[in-house]
């Protein structure tokens, strides 16, 4: 273990709270159509710069990659709360793409001027993805949050 039982408790607590946010998000995404602004953006970008490797999905594809990504990160909770050390770099990249999710749907609901798929949900995404760079760092050190 890298770092005492309460901060593996906090660390893991940190990490199934963003796993929750993402399952949110996911959840609000499919039932405010985020396909529908997704694929016809991903098709303009394609049409602008085509060697860009951007996928377009069907709602059934990207609904099970999105429950297999969220039930794997929910599955790995046991080691987060263990605070096993392989799964810090892990911890810091779910972290920063949930914060970069965050702000584009936020941005995306800017630039539009109307509440974009997602959006609603994107808060708990930001404040989970906070939390757990916070307790993830103090597990560096083995410091209390």
């Amino acid at each position: 273990m890298i770092v005492d039982d309460r901060l593996a408790r906090r660390f893991g607590a940190a990490w199934l709270g963003l796993c929750l946010a993402f399952a949110a998000h996911v959840v609000d995404e499919a039932t405010t159509g985020f396909l529908a602004v997704y694929n016809p953006t991903v098709a303009a970008i394609h049409a602008r710069l085509p060697w860009l490797p951007l996928p377009t999905f069907t709602f059934r594809v990207w609904l099970r990659i999105l429950i297999v990504a969220v039930s794997l990160l929910l599955g790995l909770s046991v080691f987060a709360f263990r605070g096993v050390p392989w799964l810090r770099p892990l911890a810091y990249t779910f972290a920063v793409v949930m914060l970069l999710n965050s702000a584009g749907h936020t941005v995306g609901t800017i630039y539009m001027g109307r509440a974009m798929p997602g959006v609603y949900s994107s808060p708990l995404l930001f404040m989970g993805a906070i939390w757990l760079l916070v307790a993830t760092r103090h597990t560096r050190k083995g410091e209390a949050p």
